[in-house]
């Protein structure tokens, strides 16, 4: 199993055509073009609409930043950086109010009921089966990660992603990680 390692600060900045903020592609697998898993950071600078995606299962985490307020269908959703990952589909229409100014977020889209995000709070383990694409985001600090027989350190600011040939289960330590998992 090989782990590849993207940089956030490596990743070029694309700007949002209504101009509240960038995003810096962390992995779109298998490739640009088609993919079927989209990791990204996004800087959010403005209020305003997401982007529409049909077909997508979406999870939004907060980074960075006083967090934001999400309208969605009627409902209203506060999240902080402290907070689990909000799951919604890609083709609803999200509203996002900034809190108390920008913040940065991690996004991660992948085919419906094929995915799944989670914060690691000390020590995670995990399960996963052949076939699936893993990634372990560490924002502020190193996250620690051991699976199916190797360790090794993410650095801040770095994604680690694979994908499994044979089922695996390992552990991801960390405070400022985030865990996914898709079955393209």
């Amino acid at each position: 199993m090989t782990w590849h390692l993207v940089s956030l600060d490596a990743a070029t900045p694309q700007p949002w055509r209504n101009a509240g903020g960038v995003t810096r592609e962390l992995l779109t697998w298998p490739g640009p073009a088609n993919w079927r898993v989209r990791i990204s950071v996004a800087d959010v600078q403005a209020a305003g609409a997401f982007s529409r995606f049909e077909d997508v299962d979406r999870w939004f985490a907060v980074l960075e930043g006083d967090g934001v307020v999400l309208h969605l269908d009627g409902d209203v959703h506060r999240l902080a950086v402290s907070d689990a990952p909000f799951h919604f589909h890609g083709d609803a229409a999200v509203h996002c109010a900034l809190v108390g100014g920008p913040t940065r977020d991690l996004n991660l889209m992948a085919p419906p009921g094929r995915g799944r995000m989670e914060r690691v709070h000390a020590r995670l383990g995990v399960h996963a089966a052949a076939g699936s694409l893993l990634a372990v985001y560490a924002h502020g600090k190193p996250a620690h990660v051991a699976f199916h027989g190797k360790t090794f350190d993410v650095p801040p600011r770095h994604l680690a992603w694979t994908v499994l040939a044979a089922d695996a289960s390992g552990t991801i330590t960390g405070s400022e990680a985030l865990w996914m998992e898709a079955v393209p």
